[in-house]
Formats: C-alpha cells, sequence, structure tokens
C-alpha cells in the first residue's frame, strides 16, 4: 500500500509478467527487506505487464500487506511500455528499474548510488567492464551478448559496453525527459509474447543525444534460468529495432518530448 505523499529519495520500478516462479522464491520479499534496512525514505512500484499466471493478484496482496508499495496494471505491451509507466509514476528523486528476477540483486545499487554525488544522470549496471562479476551463464547468451553489443556500438550508442543489463537509475528529471521520448518502444501495440527489446538501447540513444551524464558501474549478475529467449527470433527482431532506432531518429523522433 503507498503511503502518504512524502518525499521519496529512491523508487525502485520492478516490471513483472508471469512472475509466479520468482514471486515463490521470494524476491519480493527479499527486495523489501533490504530497502527497510536503508536510512533514507524509498518505495517500490510493481508494474505489470499483462500477466495471466496469477501474478498480477500476487502483487496486490503484497501491496495490501506492505507499505510503500504501488502496483500499476498495464495492459501486455511489453518490457519498454511497462518499466515507462513505473518510472513515470514514481515519486523518487533517484529511480531504479530492475529485473524482477533480481539477477543483479538489489543491493548492488549500493555501487550505483555514490555517482549522482558526482551529478551524473543516469547511472547503469554493466556485466562488461572491468569489476564485474558474471555467475552461471550459458556460453551461447554469453556469445549473443557480445554480438548484440557489437552491433549497437557500431550502428547506436558509442562508449557503453553494456546497454542490456536491466539495472539501470535515473534521476528523476532524465527519467522525466526520456522515457515519454521513446518511439520504437512506445505504449500502444498489445504484444501476443514475452519479448523484452532493445529498449534500453533506445533509451541510452535518446540520453546521448540529449547529452545527459552516463556512468556505466561494474555489477555482480547470475543467470536466471528461463524459457522466455528465442536466441535466434529474438536476437533478429532486436537487430531489426536497432535499424527502427535510427530511422526514428532521422524522421525527428526525438527531437522534442513526446507523450505516450
Amino acid at each position: 500500500m503507498q503511503s502518504a505523499k512524502t518525499s521519496v529519495r529512491i523508487s525502485v520500478i520492478l516490471p513483472s509478467y508471469n512472475e509466479m516462479q520468482n514471486i515463490s522464491r521470494g524476491v519480493l520479499d527479499e527486495v523489501y527487506a533490504y530497502l527497510e534496512k536503508q536510512s533514507y525514505s524509498w518505495e517500490i512500484v510493481l508494474t505489470d505487464d499483462g500477466s495471466t499466471d496469477g501474478t498480477l493478484d500476487a502483487l496486490y496482496a503484497f501491496e495490501k500487506t506492505h507499505d510503500h508499495v504501488m502496483v500499476i496494471n498495464n495492459p501486455h505491451q511489453g518490457k519498454g511500455p511497462t518499466v515507462a509507466n513505473g518510472m513515470l509514476a514514481a515519486r523518487g528523486k533517484l529511480r531504479l528499474f530492475s529485473d524482477f528476477d533480481q539477477a543483479t540483486p538489489i543491493h548492488e545499487v549500493e555501487r550505483l548510488l555514490p555517482f549522482f554525488d558526482d551529478r551524473y544522470d543516469i547511472v547503469i549496471g554493466s556485466r562488461e567492464v572491468q569489476g564485474a562479476r558474471r555467475e552461471k551463464e550459458p556460453f551461447h547468451r554469453h556469445i549473443m551478448g557480445k554480438g548484440f553489443n557489437l552491433f549497437v556500438k557500431l550502428f547506436t550508442v558509442r562508449g557503453i559496453q553494456d546497454t542490456q543489463c536491466g539495472f539501470k537509475m535515473f534521476t528523476d528529471q532524465a527519467a522525466k525527459t526520456l522515457f515519454p521520448m521513446l518511439s520504437v518502444y512506445k505504449a500502444g501495440n498489445v504484444r501476443g509474447d514475452a519479448f523484452t527489446g532493445a529498449f534500453d538501447v533506445e533509451l541510452l540513444y535518446i540520453a546521448k543525444k540529449k547529452n545527459l551524464k552516463i556512468a556505466e558501474v561494474p555489477v555482480f549478475w547470475k543467470h536466471i534460468k528461463t524459457n522466455r529467449v528465442d536466441p535466434i527470433k529474438d536476437s533478429t527482431r532486436m537487430l531489426i529495432d536497432l535499424v527502427k532506432i535510427r530511422f526514428s531518429d532521422m524522421l525527428g523522433a526525438y527531437s522534442e518530448t513526446r507523450k505516450q
């Protein structure tokens, strides 16, 4: 249950889609227990992407019995619009979105926070920069990630080693600027699958155009087994979306803030 409207230092946004397996293993309790120990004010925004396995009911049950928690019920449009709705509904001065499975655990936020003292607008977790640690990653997934990052550097976002780690933090102003400008991953199209896509790339592409200050920070990441990834189909669609991002830019999609 969301508490009274007071100032919030940090918002943690957790997008979900059919997450009963992760809920059953206690990820929400882990995130909540960590935040309860912190001295700063915080909130958890649970933004659901049209789950069909009971996840939404479980999220509402969690919200009912825990303070500083808000649930957003979205139609199934994919991770991009789902994260965007959570980020824009949040109240925190700093806003972190993290994968629901906690592949990068919530306590890694401690690595990101110091950079905001140096006036960074965006601080992103990375599995590629020196000091990062990976655990239990299948070889084919690692090769897929390396190949995709190469194409990202060549065609869209240069200077960032890992655009796809699902652990990114924004100032409130950066979030309010960037998320309404999503074009390839804007809200509006109801999906029939769990495709995540390259919305992180579009966000960072826009951020670079806006000359926002970005830090890339090494984090711990462990592979969580999932059946949602189709290596061939997903890789192909993500590469096509890189082209769409460039075309969207050529058509002026990122020249002004647009409402979703």
